[in-house]
């Protein structure tokens, strides 16, 4: 990894604990997605199953809220200039 890290001028490596679920976008995700499901009562869990699915299918066009649960790692994405 070292090599290939170091035939990359625009290649930063972080390293980062084991389990860090503050730096984890998906963390925000799943507890927004956990907390309106708080009065649920599924009967089945297929019916559990396809409320997640279309939670899930609807947080993927919403933008700004995905971008919310980045912003709340304090990580950024930045891309590179070139290959």
């Amino acid at each position: 990894m070292k090599a290939l890290v170091a035939e990359r001028d625009w290649l930063t490596v972080v390293l980062l604990p084991g389990y860090a679920p503050d730096l984890s976008p998906v963390e925000g995700l799943w507890a927004h997605i956990k907390r309106s499901l708080a009065n649920l009562a599924a009967r089945t869990l297929s019916e559990l199953e396809t409320l997640l699915r279309k939670r899930l299918k609807a947080l993927q066009y919403r933008h700004s809220i995905l971008d919310g649960f980045l912003a709340g790692t304090g990580l950024a994405l930045d891309r590179p200039d070139g290959p």
